[in-house]
């Protein structure tokens, strides 16, 4: 995964110490032919299916960073509808052994132009899903789309969702 320019920096002073950094996660969906769809990318790192992910850089609302995340991977522009899910996900430890946690903000978002394909080197396949067909997913991304499908305008708190 391309690691951000300031990040090699933080990790030029302080190893492999744990980094809090804030990510997003962009549950964007349309209406299809027949029934919702689902933007998912498939990662290059481990084969999963997951909706846009990404980190803010410095000073750039998580707004943004969905709204470019979802661009360089996929192509798609977006605009946001509305936070879903803020959440502190588990420490991480690389291969390298770098360690890092994220303070995850889920955004619902829909498309508003582009056409969906592989943008960079963080993915190696790019495609709408109908809701009822999505591949198998983390459990954690599968509450996050469930959600936000949901029309539960309640923002969730936590891995549990309190």
């Amino acid at each position: 995964m391309a690691v951000p320019e300031y990040v090699l920096r933080l990790r030029e002073r302080i190893g492999h110490d744990l980094l809090v950094l804030p990510g997003v996660c962009a549950v964007i969906v349309r209406d299809g032919e027949h029934e919702r769809e689902v933007l998912l990318v498939r990662r290059s790192d481990d084969g999963q299916w997951t909706p846009v992910t990404g980190i803010a850089d410095p000073g750039e609302d998580v707004d943004t960073a969905a709204v470019r995340e979802a661009l360089e991977e996929t192509g798609v522009r977006i605009e946001i509808d509305r936070v879903t899910w803020l959440e502190t996900l588990e420490p991480q430890v690389y291969a390298n052994g770098d360690r890092c946690q994220f303070f995850d903000t889920c955004l619902l978002a829909h498309p508003v132009g582009g056409e969906a394909h592989v943008g960079d080197e963080e993915s190696i396949d790019v495609r709408w899903f109908p809701v009822p067909a999505m591949p198998p997913m983390r459990a954690r991304f599968r509450r996050k789309v469930a959600h936000a499908l949901s029309g539960d305008t309640r923002v969730r708190i936590g891995a549990d969702g309190r």
